[in-house]
């Protein structure tokens, strides 16, 4: 008998939704995190998945058919180099051209006296953002803005499309995982902290590091001017079915990396309020917490139960459950080291340790520690989804077909102020003669077509 995707899809998410609200579903639900590692199963190079996006697009299909995963994200590779070349951005090394052709992106660290942003720079930062990121930033970063007027308006022209097509595309991929494969979209949105971002695409690791120590009040002031921004992207792109996660990408924001003081300081203070800003909305956040971040586990637990699904890359999977797992989902845990270099049996022994510790009572979702790449091997993954499906079980009766509704946030949403745009309507105002119509229509238009700039510089800086 065929299978009915839409009920199959129905089935899946119900179970992704219930672990995600720390209940127990019928089984432990299986959602990797697979980036190049598809590039492998499905027979492409690093390459052809990061140079085109609808090669990566099949191959996410091929994976989310062969292996039956519950939920997936619809194109882990999430870096399209064909934006990186048309925009010129300086701080990514392409598959196939500058590095070899099976070895993913590379993200090119600058050199402290050649950060993106000059120490400096903090004041112009701090005073106008989105001035900033246009006049100073943007010319640095791409290579085209150095090369001549005409490559600058080209590269700005060619990019803001080439976004445009790439965002627009996921629409309907989303939609082939849930009709020919029954696949749910893991995440939805996109959100980093005000410290990382900072560090990733401003200051560097370094520069920021030195900064830390030499001017913290300037970092501070930076993120609580970077934070309202990233507030205002993260709030635009929440699932409008309160269902879906959006992901934060934690990088350097922990123990080594900085200090508890600065942690405690700057890194968490301008990220919570966000955090709080999206659960209010009953939204939850996935924490992708890549690295270990076992040093913060009690701050992360003051927040709303089961306003985040807290995800276990390094960090130690019983602490992370004492600490988390009464008021969290939890996910990952397996090794990517192990699925890499490890046998069958020693990752289907991770898998059991795990999910005794962390999913005997619900809460939990089964992926690899870190985002897969090409280094898995296919029947390491092969064997962490099936004894998942095995041994994970908690009822022999597959999840009814409707999900679980909302949370009920029960917190006031904190207030970022007015969505800040790129180039305000009084401003404009002054430029044109008086309006003799219908001046409230100039205005929306006029503020609709300024969000398309305010979006395209921010995703920018966070999504590329």
């Amino acid at each position: 008998m065929p299978i009915d995707m839409h009920e199959l899809y129905a089935q899946r998410l119900h179970r992704y939704v219930t672990a995600m609200r720390n209940a127990k579903p019928d089984r432990v639900p299986v959602r990797p995190f697979a980036a190049e590692f598809t590039a492998v199963h499905a027979g492409y190079t690093a390459q052809q998945v990061t140079h085109d996006y609808n090669q990566a697009f099949e191959a996410v299909i091929r994976c989310c058919h062969d292996y039956d995963w519950d939920a997936a994200v619809p194109n882990m590779v999430y870096v399209w180099t064909g934006l990186v070349q048309a925009a010129g951005l300086r701080y990514y090394a392409i598959p196939g051209i500058d590095v070899g052709p099976e070895v993913g992106f590379q993200y090119r660290e600058p050199e402290q006296d050649k950060a993106w942003m000059q120490r400096e720079e903090y004041d112009e930062l701090i005073a106008d953002p989105v001035k900033f990121l246009y006049e100073k930033w943007l010319p640095r970063i791409s290579a085209e803005y150095a090369a001549s007027p005409m490559r600058r308006d080209l590269a700005l022209i060619k990019s803001t499309w080439a976004m445009a097509n790439y965002f627009s595309a996921f629409g309907p991929q989303i939609q082939r995982m849930k009709d020919e494969t029954g696949t749910v979209s893991a995440i939805c949105g996109m959100l980093k902290a005000p410290l990382d971002v900072l560090g990733d695409k401003f200051r560097g690791y370094l520069g920021l590091a030195f900064d830390l120590m030499e001017i913290p009040e300037k970092v501070e002031a930076a993120c609580h001017a970077l934070m309202p921004h990233l507030a205002h992207i993260a709030l635009s792109g929440l699932d409008p079915n309160r269902q879906i996660p959006i992901p934060i990408w934690m990088h350097r924001g922990c123990v080594p990396f900085i200090s508890h003081d600065h942690f405690n300081r700057i890194y968490w203070p301008t990220l919570r309020p966000v955090v709080e800003a999206i659960w209010s909305r009953g939204n939850q956040v996935l924490f992708y917490a890549e690295g270990k971040w076992d040093a913060h586990l009690d701050a992360f637990a003051e927040l709303p139960a089961g306003s985040i699904v807290y995800h276990m890359d390094r960090g130690d999977v019983a602490l992370c459950h004492a600490k988390l797992g009464s008021k969290f989902c939890l996910s990952g845990g397996i090794p990517n080291a192990l699925l890499a270099f490890g046998t069958e049996e020693q990752v289907k022994a991770r898998c059991r340790e795990v999910i005794d510790i962390c999913g005997q009572d619900g809460g939990y979702i089964m992926d690899a520690s870190a985002i897969m790449q090409n280094d898995a091997t296919v029947a390491n993954v092969r064997a962490m989804t099936e004894f998942t499906r095995e041994y994970g079980v908690y009822s022999g009766t597959p999840c009814s077909c409707a999900p679980a509704g909302p949370p009920e946030a029960r917190i006031a949403e904190p207030d970022f102020g007015p969505f800040p745009g790129c180039f305000r309507w009084a401003e404009k105002t002054g430029e044109i003669p008086a309006i003799s119509g219908d001046a409230k229509l100039c205005e929306k238009v006029w503020g609709d077509l300024d969000a398309l700039a305010y979006f395209y510089i921010w995703h920018l800086v966070l999504s590329f």
